[in-house]
């Protein structure tokens, strides 16, 4: 039997340190404590449901509770729940690497397990390092990421992050990188076309003078996601990823977020017709449920560590949990779902129904930019439309309105000035409807009529 609320909120308030949240304001509140989930909707212990409007930061794709995700799991708990990577394999991981690289962009046929996106960018920033090592190209040993990046928190991961309010406070341990920005249409005087010429030749020019000491270049492909879920001009990552090409630039495209159908593709790098050298995947992996990451490389990077044993250039890097079955048996399972339920070749419908039922918010004199791709969507709230002033971190009127979409029975959660919404990707359209209405009329309440303080 669950404990009562008021016993878990005073435990929850004395021992549990939550994740991105100031707990100072956390513990004025009255926390929300789920207990259950089913379809797009999670339930709080009072029996309060809420529909899971950014799937669970991001993650989840059928939906909560689903049947045969939590068969493919207690099927393979009557075999196994875990066995080690090191030395040795198991079946759902064998079979899972097999299925990823026959759907992976192509050329990505090796892939190695870890436990969360930010441990697979920490590979594949560790493979990019030692694949040039290996080779006696030892000068090649710096990154290239983009402005306002986030690729997990891990040290490696935050080298390569470039989110200010995140990551300045830990500088001081980071190896340090180059950045140039993402092209960010809304925030550019030439709107989307010198967005992308800036971002070009920003790259074009870094490249022709120091390409001999870069190892790789990582990117967001298509949309960035905690920067503000800011989406690429077409063709941008193609230029971008021809440009590594030529320059001898290894390509790491960071689709934690972006993958499994999230964007209107498998993967968005597909969008581009883009086939990186390095793919770190995690999130939607297992459909939401268990924590898989996966970093996939190409034979080419693959062989460079491919040595007599006495040559020393393995890589000595793993996980406890490397390759889990339990997690291994429902990405399957999820992948299954895909295919069955034609979940990628969904997603153009539901995204177009859903852009028409933001339409009228661009009208309202608050909301600055809806930016989206595929189920990837982002309302850039700002003070005054005409000037395109932000609002001060200090109003919080992306928590605001996330606190008002709470209250009329939507789960959200802002990046500063910009409302997310990325529902599960089987919603239906009267399910997305009433999620969009709930949306708009946050949105409203709190811009326009100074509701929550």
């Amino acid at each position: 039997m669950t404990p009562g609320y008021e016993w878990l909120a005073a435990m929850n308030k004395a021992h549990l340190w939550h994740p991105f949240t100031q707990m100072k304001d956390y513990n004025d509140s009255d926390p929300l404590i789920i207990e259950r989930g089913e379809g797009v909707r999670l339930y709080d212990v009072q029996g309060r449901p809420y529909y899971d409007g950014f799937s669970s930061v991001w993650l989840n794709v059928h939906g909560h509770n689903v049947p045969q995700l939590n068969q493919a799991i207690t099927d393979q708990l009557g075999r196994v729940a875990h066995t080690t990577l090191l030395g040795m394999a198991n079946v759902p991981a064998i079979e899972l690497a097999e299925k990823l690289a026959r759907i992976a962009p192509k050329g990505l046929n090796k892939v190695f397990y870890s436990d969360s996106g930010a441990t697979g960018v920490e590979i594949a920033v560790k493979m990019a390092f030692q694949y040039w090592n290996n080779l006696g190209e030892k000068r090649k040993s710096t990154f290239v990421t983009m402005n306002q990046a986030y690729h997990g928190d891990t040290i490696g991961a935050v080298s390569v992050g470039a989110i200010p309010l995140y990551h300045d406070v830990f500088r001081p341990m980071l190896f340090p990188t180059h950045v140039i920005p993402y092209p960010y249409a809304y925030r550019h005087e030439g709107g989307a076309t010198e967005a992308k010429k800036a971002t070009l030749t920003a790259l074009q020019q870094l490249l022709e003078t120091k390409a001999d000491e870069i190892a790789a270049l990582i990117v967001e492909p298509i949309v960035q996601g905690a920067g503000g879920i800011i989406v690429m001009p077409p063709g941008c990552l193609r230029e971008m990823a021809d440009l590594c090409r030529k320059h001898g630039v290894l390509l790491i495209a960071d689709e934690v977020a972006t993958g499994f159908g999230r964007t209107g593709a498998m993967f968005a790098c597909e969008l581009d017709d883009v086939s990186p050298d390095l793919m770190v995947i995690g999130k939607g992996l297992t459909g939401g449920y268990l924590p898989v990451a996966a970093t996939l490389a190409t034979d080419e990077v693959y062989g460079a560590f491919y040595a007599d044993y006495k040559e020393q250039k393995t890589f000595f890097h793993g996980h406890s949990f490397t390759g889990n079955p339990l997690g291994c048996a429902v990405a399957l399972a999820s992948l299954k779902l895909f295919e069955e339920n034609s979940i990628v070749k969904g997603v153009s419908a539901k995204a177009a129904f859903v852009e028409q039922q933001l339409a009228s918010l661009k009208n309202r004199p608050h909301v600055g930019d809806i930016r989206q791709q595929g189920l990837m969507i982002g309302i850039e709230l700002v003070r005054d439309k005409a000037s395109r002033e932000p609002y001060d971190w200090a109003d919080r009127i992306g928590v605001r309105i996330s606190q008002r979409a709470r209250e009329l029975g939507m789960l959200t959660r802002p990046l500063g000035n910009v409302i997310v919404f990325i529902p599960p990707l089987v919603s239906t359209e009267a399910e997305l409807a009433a999620m969009t209405e709930i949306l708009a009329k946050s949105i409203v309440d709190v811009t326009e009529n100074g509701l929550i303080r």
